[in-house]
Parts: structure tokens; C-alpha cells; sequence
């Protein structure tokens, strides 16, 4: 009985599994919109928008001085004071929350908080007197046109401030330090986390060509070559750059159908009752803000269809949100067979009544989604990758869920490998990425100012 159960409850997945044909359709279709997106006939229209970040320059090593940093990117966000010197790296930082109800309120509202924030962390460092230089991290979908201007194109990850869409949010940062007039800050660069990510790495490994973040939202940057570049309006030639880091904004792969041959009823039903509907459609496949909620619907579907838990669900389980992302790494954490923190879970929704058989289902769901979202994240990587066609690359990741769900880069090793079996990488975890980045990036602008 048990395992006629289990093969229903695999049934029940099996459009969550992809197959390795699946996975390098997914590829072929990135490479596809990729050039779409770099293209400047057909940029407009593209998903996956391919902006410039201006960021020309890796770091060398040969950054000196005091750079102030500030990563927004989340419901949290971070204000870091950085020192480089000869063999020397020294950080302090600070993390500050944005309400909800400053997320939904202005963008004017958002900005003066952060600067009220800054101010008091620069006089707890004591500089508040010290003009410093600032790389400000802003993890939204932005269109650059160069180093310090950054329109915003669109909020994403719970975030709806009005008044800020369309507009220069590094202006939007020089108006609200402004208003207060008791700090000196001088913005050297705006960037995405994929790109602090990318640059926090390639201090470390200079071969690091590519920054990914898996976390709260989806995303990646890479190393293009500028030929490839149709939107680059700056000047080409010998002087001119001759490579650029492309923030891909990979998370609105899929908005214009090319996944549905692998969105299941369970994406539709996340996209339907998300703030963005039609939008960010890889990443709702992949990030934590809905990877814990994707649990949770399935678990709902096998409860209605008495699979699991004697057919009997509770009020917590049935109500959205309830069913956090962080439950899927602590459940997937523990030995095969053991379900201590399973059941802690469980019990915490209401569902004290689990047996072991409902813990197994529970546990095969949770691999079900992750597995799908690290095989996604690679087949993205491996795109890259093959685009690029250098031989070593170090890959950068950040964001929570690859950090803390215990079997992602494991998975993301095997599967890179997997599609781009010519091409030698490693993944390294970006400790600090968006923040130390931005602080790096404006390391750069200024050596070379200098």
C-alpha cells in the first residue's frame, strides 16, 4: 500500500522533473533571448533585458583607501564601511530593515530612510565628517546609461514604492542625502547584486566571469564581449573597452511564453496571486520568495486527494504564505529516513498527525522543487558558460537559498557539469557579494580616476 501511495504522490510530480532534453531546451532558449536582449533592434521587446552595467573593470589588487557601500535588495538592506590596503581587507557593516510599510510607500519615502540610516552608521564609524566614495548596490531591474544613472524599470520582490519607476535612483539617493545635509558622499557606481557578487569574487579569482544569486529573487551577470553588445552606445575601437559586464535580469526569462513547455499548474497558480503577474516567470520557478509556497501548494493538491495526512490539511497549510522557504533546507538537511525536523515543521502548521510516510512525501516534494529550481539555476550558468567559451571560469554565487539549502551547489556542480562537460569552473560562494562588490566597483571607478 505504502508504495502504491508513493508512486501516486510521484505522479503527481512528475512535471516538476526535468529531463536532461528539457534542460537543454531551457539553454538553447536563454542563448536565444540573450541575443535578443543584447540586440539593439530587438532589445525593446526582449524578456531577458541584457543591460549594460558600465562596469568595465574587474578588480587588480591594486584598490587602496576607505569606500562606503550600500546593498538594497531585499527587505533588508546594508550599509558597509570598507578599508583596502596592501594585503589588507577590513569591513564594518550594518543591516537595517525597510518596513512594509515604506516598501509600499514612496520612493522618496524609501530613499530618506536610507539616508537617515547611513548617516547614523557613518557616525557610529565616525566619519560622518569624511567625504567618502560610495558603490551603491541596487538589486532591481535598472536601465544604466553609465556608471552613476540607473532608471528604474521595474519593482520586483514584494517592493511597490510609487514614484520610483522611471526614475534615476542614483539621483534619487544625491536628493535624499540632500534634504538632510549632514553627510558628504560621493557616488562612484550603482550596480546590481549580480554584479557586486561577480566583482566581491573576482578579487579573489580573477577568472571569475560570471555572478549569480539565488536568494529572495533570480539573477545573473557575465562577461561579454562588447562586439556582441548592439545597445553599447559609447565609442568602439582599440580605446575603447573591450569587454562589459551584462546584468542579464534572467529572472524575466519566460515572461513571454518560451517556458510554458515546463510551467506547471502549480507556477500558474504562484503567478496568478503574485504582486507582478506575467512577470519574473524563471524566477518564481526558482527563488526563495516562492519556492517555499510551491511546497506548499503541491502538499495542498496531496491533501485534497487524500495522499498524505488521512486526507486532513489545517488552516495554517491552506493559507498562502504559510509554508516558508527556510523549511525545505532544514527539512532536506537531515539523513534519509530521519524526520525530526520534518515533523517540528509539520506540527508547526497544525499537522501534528504526520506519520512517517506523510514526512517522506513531504521530504520528496521539497527535493522535487529545489531539485528543479538548482537544475534551472545550471542550465542558465551552463548558457553562459558555452557563450563565453573561455576554458576556466570561476563562477560567483550568492543569495540565501544557495547558501543555506544543503544540497545546492552540490547539485548545481553535477548539473554545469553535466551540460558543459568542455568547460572547466568552480562555484564559489561570494561572502559579502553585493556589499563588498559595490564597495570594489567604486574601488575601481577610482583607481581609475587616478
Amino acid at each position: 500500500m505504502v508504495d502504491y501511495d508513493l508512486q501516486d504522490i510521484q505522479e503527481r510530480c512528475r512535471d516538476l522533473i526535468l529531463s536532461e532534453e528539457q534542460l537543454v531546451e531551457v539553454k538553447q532558449r536563454l542563448e536565444t533571448e540573450l541575443n535578443r536582449g543584447l540586440s539593439k533592434e530587438d532589445h525593446e521587446d526582449a524578456s531577458v533585458k541584457c543591460f549594460i552595467t558600465y562596469v568595465a573593470d574587474l578588480p587588480d589588487g591594486t584598490e587602496r583607501g576607505n569606500f562606503l557601500a550600500l546593498d538594497l535588495g531585499g527587505t533588508n538592506f546594508r550599509v558597509l564601511l570598507i578599508h583596502l590596503g596592501q594585503n589588507c581587507f577590513d569591513m564594518k557593516s550594518k543591516i537595517y530593515a525597510v518596513p512594509q510599510s515604506i516598501m509600499l510607500g514612496t520612493g522618496e519615502g524609501l530613499f530618506d530612510h536610507i539616508a537617515e540610516c547611513m548617516a547614523n552608521f557613518m557616525e557610529e564609524q565616525g566619519v560622518l565628517y569624511e567625504e567618502l566614495p560610495l558603490g551603491f548596490t541596487f538589486s532591481f531591474p535598472c536601465q544604466q546609461e553609465g556608471l552613476t544613472k540607473a532608471t528604474l524599470v521595474t519593482w520586483t520582490k514584494g517592493f511597490k514604492c510609487a514614484g520610483a519607476e522611471g526614475k534615476d535612483v542614483v539621483q534619487m539617493l544625491k536628493d535624499a542625502i540632500k534634504r538632510r545635509g549632514d553627510i558628504k558622499i560621493d557616488i562612484m557606481a550603482v550596480l546590481n547584486d549580480t554584479t557586486g557578487t561577480l566583482m566581491s569574487c573576482a578579487y579573489k579569482k580573477h577568472n571569475c566571469r560570471v555572478g549569480v544569486i539565488v536568494g529572495t529573487g533570480a539573477n545573473a551577470c557575465y562577461v561579454e564581449k562588447l562586439e556582441n553588445t548592439g545597445t553599447w552606445k559609447g565609442p568602439r575601437g582599440p580605446k575603447a573597452p573591450q569587454r562589459m559586464v551584462i546584468n542579464t535580469e534572467w529572472g524575466a526569462f519566460g515572461d513571454n511564453g518560451v517556458l510554458d513547455f515546463i510551467r506547471t499548474v502549480y507556477d500558474d497558480e504562484i503567478d496568478q496571486n503574485s504582486i507582478n503577474p506575467g512577470k519574473q516567470q524563471f524566477e518564481k520557478m526558482i527563488s526563495g520568495m516562492y519556492m517555499g509556497e510551491l511546497v506548499r501548494l503541491v502538499l495542498v493538491k496531496l491533501v485534497q486527494e487524500n495522499l498524505i495526512l488521512g486526507g486532513h490539511g489545517s488552516d495554517m497549510l491552506f493559507q498562502r504564505g504559510n509554508f516558508f522557504t527556510k523549511y525545505v533546507s532544514e527539512i532536506e538537511g537531515e539523513k534519509k529516513g530521519e524526520y525530526n525536523s520534518c515533523r517540528m515543521v509539520l506540527e508547526e502548521l497544525g499537522l501534528g498527525h504526520a506519520n512517517d510516510r506523510d514526512c517522506a512525501a513531504v521530504r520528496y516534494v521539497c527535493e522535487c522543487i529545489s531539485r528543479r529550481a538548482a537544475f534551472l539555476t545550471s542550465a542558465g550558468v551552463s548558457c553562459l558558460l558555452d557563450r563565453m567559451g573561455e576554458s576556466d571560469v570561476t563562477v560567483a554565487v550568492d543569495g540565501s537559498v544557495y547558501r543555506f539549502h544543503p544540497h545546492f551547489h552540490d547539485l548545481m556542480m553535477l548539473k554545469i557539469g553535466e551540460l558543459s562537460p568542455h568547460i572547466q569552473f568552480d562555484i564559489m560562494l561570494s561572502e559579502d557579494g553585493s556589499g563588498r562588490g559595490a564597495a570594489l566597483v567604486a574601488a575601481v571607478a577610482c583607481r581609475l580616476e587616478r
